[in-house]
């Protein structure tokens, strides 16, 4: 197998950490993305004593912002010629009141659907400078829970819920997937997003949701599958040869593709997202 550089947001725990670990393994060069330095230099270190492999890197910033998106993506093009594989896997659920970050974006949002959008967009130059380049999309199966859309109020100013917040941030992430991946045929960079399956992790276990919801995630850990199981698909879309022009594609936990809710699906409404996302982040895009 050709060693490839492959970035993965939100690795230093959960399936990204995972993901990081066995890709690291097969001996391909791993970005390990990670908000808190002292934290992303321990897994560095943890991932090199397990695998052996010392090419493994690390990428700091804080994807809540947009300004340190980009930063991340700039710090990218200045190390790196190419990129074989982008992972955006880092997501999150929040609490049950409203945040807005300090740029002025709902929490959920911006996490799930803009900061990858960004960075995507940032790094498609050297994505196009691999021979055959791979974006692979963390969505979930929640997507299919988050309700109507309200394209009049994407950042759920006067609508938000966070079960709703989540789902639709994971909604509209598979709707970009799909456009992308359209647009980058020509290209030969594959779009794919992926559902993990409810892991074992501590994914939303610090948010405060309510009782009732948060009991449910809590009883859902005890059925759930391993961090490493949740990764599979990733791994798998990420460094498998079968896979080499596959996309536009939703993959489930068990590295098989799957059907997402088409309920609210059209092209009108893809193409209001894209716009939508497209005008958020032009400020943040090099000219």
């Amino acid at each position: 197998m050709e060693s490839k550089i492959i970035l993965i947001t939100g690795a230093t725990n959960g399936i990204g950490k995972a993901a990081a670990k066995e890709l690291a393994k097969q001996g391909h060069t791993v970005i390990v993305h990670g908000r808190n330095k002292d934290k992303t230099l321990r897994v560095l270190e943890e991932i090199k004593a397990e695998t052996g492999n010392a090419n493994i890197d690390i990428l700091l910033g804080d994807l809540f912002l947009l300004s340190d998106v980009k930063k991340m993506a700039d710090d990218v093009k200045k190390k790196y010629q190419k990129l074989d594989v982008l992972i955006n896997n880092a997501g999150g659920t929040m609490g049950k009141v409203r945040e807005a970050t300090d740029e002025g974006f709902e929490k959920t949002i911006v996490l799930n659907l803009l900061s990858p959008f960004l960075l995507t967009q940032s790094l498609l130059p050297l994505l196009s400078n691999a021979p055959s380049a791979r974006i692979i999309n963390v969505s979930s199966e929640m997507h299919k829970f988050g309700g109507k859309p309200f394209f009049h109020d994407f950042q759920l100013e006067k609508n938000y819920d966070s079960v709703r917040a989540y789902g639709l941030s994971k909604l509209y992430l598979i709707w970009i997937s799909r456009h992308l991946s359209a647009e980058l045929k020509p290209k030969n960079i594959t779009v794919n997003t992926v559902h993990p399956g409810v892991s074992n992790t501590n994914f939303g276990l610090d948010a405060d949701r309510g009782f009732f919801t948060n009991l449910v995630g809590k009883l859902l850990m005890r059925f759930s599958l391993t961090a490493e199981q949740g990764a599979a698909s990733l791994i798998y879309l990420a460094s498998s040869d079968d896979v080499e022009h596959v996309t536009g594609l939703y993959y489930g936990p068990k590295k098989k593709p799957a059907e997402p809710s088409d309920r609210y699906y059209s092209i009108e409404n893809e193409n209001r997202v894209w716009g939508y996302c497209s005008q958020i982040v032009a400020p943040y895009m090099d000219t």
